[in-house]
Parts: C-alpha cells; structure tokens; sequence
C-alpha cells in the first residue's frame, strides 16, 4: 500500500480529507496526521509516506517550508498536494518551483477533484519509482532514457517497430491509440535578461509542469521537454475529426492562459496533421516545426493546416542525416559527427538568406546533443561557457552567418567532447548492460531486447560487448544463468526442471545440456559433488 499523510491545522479539514474518498480503492493507506510542519517532518522520517497533503499556511512550519526541505532532504518522492485559499496564488506560484504536484482550493474541494489529483499523483510516483528501478537496474537514469525515447520518436530514429515497441513497454507507455497528434511548443519569458540561471531552470520546470498536468486534464498526452525553452506535446484521441482537433487547441489555449497568468510567460505552438499509427508521430512533428515558423505573439497557436505554402521551405529537414548523426552520438563517433556537422553547416552558408531554416535546423540539432549524449546539458554548458546564456545563445543569433558560427563551435565542442569521453563511455555502456543482466537473470534475454532498452543497434552493442569482455553477448548471458542456477539449486534447494523454468530455458533437458558445457558437469552431478564436500 502507499502511504498518505494529512498535514493542516484544522481537525475538520483532516476528517474531511480522510472521509471524502475510500482511500483503499486508489492503494492508500493514511500513516498519520499531523498539526503542523514540523511534525509533519519527523513523522515522514518515521513512516516515510510517498503522497503528502499539506496545507499552505500552517504555524511553526508551513507547507512550502515542509516541501522544500522534504525535497532537499529526500529528493522527488514524497510527493506533495498543497491545500490553499483564493487569496494565496502568490505562494502556489512559488510552490510550483518545488515541484508540488498539485495544489487544492479548500473551499472548492470536492471527492471529484481530489480523486483526479490522486490519480494523477500515482501516475507521477509510478515514473518516479520506476527511475529508482531503472537505477537499480543498471539502466541510464528514467528522464535520459526517457528523453530519447521521445527524440527517437519524434525524429524517426527508430531502427524498427519492434525496437519502439520494446522501449515503449520498458517505460511503461500506451500507444495503443487510434490517432495522435504532435505539437511543438516554446516557453517566452520577457524578463529573462534579469533572471540568473537558477531562476530560470526554476520558472521553465514550473511552467513545464504546469503545462503537463493542464494540457493531461483535457486529453491524454506525452509532454517532453527538449531544452530549457522548448517542449513537445503528443496527444493520442479515439478519431480524427474536427472534435479532436478542437480539444487539443482548447488545451493549449488554457494551458497557455494559466502559465500566463501564474509565470507572466507567453508560449507559442506548432500544432501537426493526425496520423493514425505511433511511427507516423515524426511526419506528425515535422508539420509541427513547420507550422511553429508562422508562429508570432499575436497568433501564437498555428495549425499546420491553417499555413501558407511557403512555410514548407522555413522548417529544417533533419531526416536526411538522422542516420550519421545517431550513430555519431551513440558510438562517440566524433570524425562521422564532424563531418556530418559540416554539411549542414555548408548548406547553411550556400542558403546566407534562409535565416529561419538555419536557426530551426541549429536548435534540431541541438535537441539531439542534448538527449542523445550521455551528460548532455552539462557537455553543452562547457562547450558555450563563455556566453552567458550558456547554449542558449542559439536564439540571439540574428542572421545565417551567425548561425553557422554558432554551429561551428558546436561541432568542435562535441568532437572534442565525444574524443575525451569516448573510452571511458564504452566502458560505462557495457557495464551498465552487465548490470542489467544480472538484473535480469531470470528472464529471456536477447540481444535485441537489450541493445532495445539502451537505444543501441544490436550489431554495435554485440560488437562493442565482445572487444571489451573478450566473450560473446550470449556467452556472457549463458555464464550468468549458470552462476544463478548453482546458487538456486543449492540455496534455494529447487529441482532441476524448476530452475531451468525459473531462468527462462525452454526445457529442462537444454537447460542441464547448457549447463554441463559450461560447469563440466551436469546439475545433478554439481549438487551430489557440493553435498559430499565436508
């Protein structure tokens, strides 16, 4: 069960919370209650519950207070539901910088909308943990493996369905959908010249996380940030009429609205055509930055069906090197990289009146080095240190040469990055891969599978595990299953044909065949050996 504290000062606020929903029905139990802040902290240190609900104004400590030092102390979990009045939209501004999930009017709280916040809750803990399961089994981190997941996805990188399969159902998400629809989103702020950096990443987190859990309560949809101002939008929807589409702008508007309001942040949106398969999300995109390029403050929302011809020839068509450019980035294949860099820097100076196709091309790229590298912002962040607007510099450039000057020190800035980083990167991936396996000893391993849930080829990572453990992928996964099935048969104190189920041999007969290749002798014999040793 997961646990549920009630933080508020008001007794009838807590009984009311308590009875307003059967808190089993959602997997909750309530760990405590508590008056304030305060105790509230040393109870979350004794229980350790994942949701807190806390009211905004409390004595001793309130609920931002007990917010930011749960986040400081303990990280992104528990997660935290602010209770607060009309008069307090100051202090939710600021809570929203600390991650709160979600925030409650008192006086308009009802079962309905506390249901919907629960929900929601879960499924933001459900990412959560599964980025500590991830950790923990030796994959890169949720939101790097996620990240690349969408720019895959966006950008058609996939090498096949099946490997988009196998990597949507590791994260745990639905394209099971009729149709879907891809937006292009970017977050304008008028005062950013006086905000320093941490001030920033502050007010694009928030007004991400606004936006996600808005655009989430009118229709289902993916929202995946692409740098510190850019963010895509997948909506997936039973038909492609009218209807459809006019809910997804509704969204955006409201979704638009509210950060506005809250943030005094503008957005503007490239909205593409439906499609009707999840493969078919990147032609979606694609119309998407087309669109973006006739998007002005005055009409921020465009419609890829609504633009002129000529918009066509604005939008960068990144395709034509996606194939170079991700194995560049996952082989750290810096001589490919530079050379690919280079052609599109040469198209750029052969086209010095194309300023829109350059700038859209210069930020595509972009997007891919930041998802695609391990560590990405923090290589970026090197690479234009002298700028004070680190990488972001690319949207002050006013004119194609300074774009292509920009590009210039990108594509030497990752060269000399993926050189300096390239040995101690293979040696990172494989033990990564082997920690995995050992993870997940008791399934059905295959190359593909594996190399899946990595973003890798299957030829480079079989090729890649070979030179660096001197033994063949499957080899490897043969030895680890063995070293398990001993450990099984005389801990565990299990039959033969129960261990070879339990390790995913197709039968017992193969299984000892296997396993007397690899020990030299067969299961039985390994047990009689270890029971006559003294």
């Amino acid at each position: 069960m997961i646990k549920l504290l009630i933080v508020d000062d008001e007794p009838l606020v807590q009984i009311g919370i308590k009875s307003m929903l059967n808190w089993a029905d959602y997997g909750i139990e309530i760990c405590g209650t508590a008056m304030n802040g305060a105790v509230a902290l040393d109870m979350i240190e004794e229980y350790s519950p994942e949701i807190v609900i806390a009211d905004i104004r409390m004595p001793i400590m309130n609920g931002l207070e007990l917010a930011k030092t749960c986040r400081d102390t303990y990280g992104r979990i528990p997660l935290f539901i602010i209770l607060t009045s009309y008069d307090e939209f100051q202090l939710v501004r600021q809570a929203l910088t600390y991650q709160v999930v979600d925030y409650l009017i008192k006086l308009e709280l009802d079962a309905q909308t506390l249901s919907q916040t629960i929900e929601n809750t879960l499924k933001r803990l459900k990412e959560l943990k599964a980025t500590e399961a991830i950790r923990a089994g030796g994959r890169p981190l949720l939101q790097t493996y996620m990240d690349k997941f969408f720019l895959r996805l966006l950008h058609n990188l996939f090498d096949n369905e099946e490997q988009f399969r196998l990597q949507a159902k590791d994260l745990g998400l639905d394209f099971d959908h009729q149709y879907y629809a891809a937006a292009h989103c970017e977050i304008l702020e008028a005062t950013v010249q006086e905000m320093t950096h941490d001030q920033l990443m502050n007010l694009y987190a928030s007004t991400l996380q606004m936006v996600r859990d808005i655009l989430n309560r009118h229709l289902p949809c993916y929202v995946n940030s692409l740098d510190m101002k850019h963010f895509s939008v997948i909506f997936h929807f039973p038909s492609a009429d009218d209807q459809g589409r006019g809910k997804m702008m509704e969204a955006l508007h409201n979704a638009g609205s509210m950060v506005h309001n809250y943030f005094n942040v503008n957005i503007t949106v490239g909205i593409g055509s439906v499609v009707d398969a999840p493969l078919k999300i990147s032609d979606s995109y694609q119309d998407a930055r087309i669109a973006f390029t006739s998007a002005t403050t005055r009409e921020p929302y465009r419609d890829y069906n609504q633009v002129k011809p000529e918009a066509i020839k604005n939008s960068f068509n990144i395709t034509l090197f996606k194939n170079d450019l991700t194995r560049a980035f996952e082989e750290f294949d810096s001589v490919v990289l530079h050379d690919t860099l280079t052609q599109i820097i040469d198209l750029f100076v052969q086209n010095p009146l194309r300023y829109l196709q350059a700038i859209d091309g210069a930020c595509n790229i972009l997007y891919l080095a930041l998802s695609l590298m391990p560590n990405g912002e923090e290589a970026l962040s090197e690479i234009f240190s002298e700028d004070a607007d680190g990488y972001r510099s690319i949207y002050r450039m006013g004119n194609v040469e300074q774009v292509t000057d920009w590009m210039t020190r990108l594509r030497d800035g990752l060269c000399e990055t993926l050189k300096s980083k390239r040995v101690t990167y293979k040696e990172h991936v494989i033990s990564s891969v082997q920690k995995y396996i050992q993870n997940h000893i008791e399934e059905r391993l295959t190359l593909n599978e594996v190399a899946a849930v990595f973003g890798l080829s299957p030829n480079y990572l079989s090729v890649l595990f070979k030179k660096t453990c001197n033994v063949g992928f499957s080899e490897y996964i043969t030895q680890m299953k063995v070293s398990k099935a001993k450990s099984m048969l005389l801990d565990q104190d299990l039959r033969v044909y129960e261990v070879a189920d339990r390790l995913g041999f197709e039968s017992a007969f193969y299984f000892s065949k296997v396993f007397k290749k690899v020990a030299g002798v067969s299961p039985r014999e390994f047990v009689q050996q270890k029971a006559e040793e003294p």
